[in-house]
């Protein structure tokens, strides 16, 4: 007797149907998709794309690993092609996934006996809200470089004796002045592992800054925005 076997089906799982954007600013918001299948670290990102579009842009993971949601924290970018496409999804829209990649995290061998500063300008800080999210009881300081306050996202979500927020453009922050003056005029102590994320001239001062007071490649995590 012969038995047709019919082929197994496979289910195409790098396909999210938007499940909520959280609007934050008028040009900045988080994109909620469903966490079920997808397992990441912190500090890792994902390639995103828009059904039916040829591009896709990448996004560090805003959410904590066992987060109910899988979140990304998008800045429209005025006159770009792909962002502002984000910004008018909606509920239900279908977008495509793929990653996680990168190997951008915490020190895992200084987790528990060293201090892990966060260095972020603008949304450079989607990383460091995840790894925050993901270790509560993590010994962290976050120093997040602003315009103004209305960018600081979602501060709440820091415990404020650990956070810093730097405005260049106003006084509405704990620092007036960029992360670069804060960090010029702040001591660390040795046993401390730095972490940089955001635009490529902050991230090259900083390193700067910090090779000044003594610190060197191996005391640095760097994810560059260009």
């Amino acid at each position: 007797m012969t038995i047709d076997m019919k082929p197994e089906v496979q289910l195409d799982t790098n396909y999210y149907k938007v499940i909520g954007i959280r609007k934050l600013t008028d040009h900045t918001f988080v994109l909620s998709l469903p966490k079920s299948r997808f397992e990441f670290v912190a500090g890792q990102h994902v390639s995103l794309s828009i059904t039916g579009d040829y591009q896709s842009r990448e996004y560090s993971i805003y959410s904590a690993e066992k987060g109910e949601n899988l979140e990304l924290l998008v800045k429209e970018v005025e006159g770009g092609y792909f962002s502002p496409k984000l910004k008018h999804l909606k509920v239900g829209d279908m977008v495509e996934v793929h990653g996680p990649f990168g190997k951008f995290g915490l020190d895992e061998k200084n987790k528990d006996t060293h201090q892990h500063v966060f260095i972020a300008s603008g949304t450079g800080i989607a990383p460091f809200h995840s790894m925050v999210k993901s270790n509560p009881d993590l010994n962290y300081h976050l120093i997040h470089g602003v315009r103004n306050a209305e960018e600081a996202y979602e501060q709440e979500s820091y415990n404020k004796a650990h956070h810093t927020l730097c405005t260049s453009r106003d006084k509405s922050g704990d620092f007036n002045g960029r992360v670069t003056d804060y960090l010029k005029k702040t001591e660390f102590d040795k046993n401390t592992c730095f972490y940089l994320c955001g635009n490529s001239d902050m991230i090259f001062d900083s390193m700067e800054i910090l090779s000044e007071k003594g610190f060197g490649r191996e005391n640095i995590t760097v994810e560059v925005y260009f």
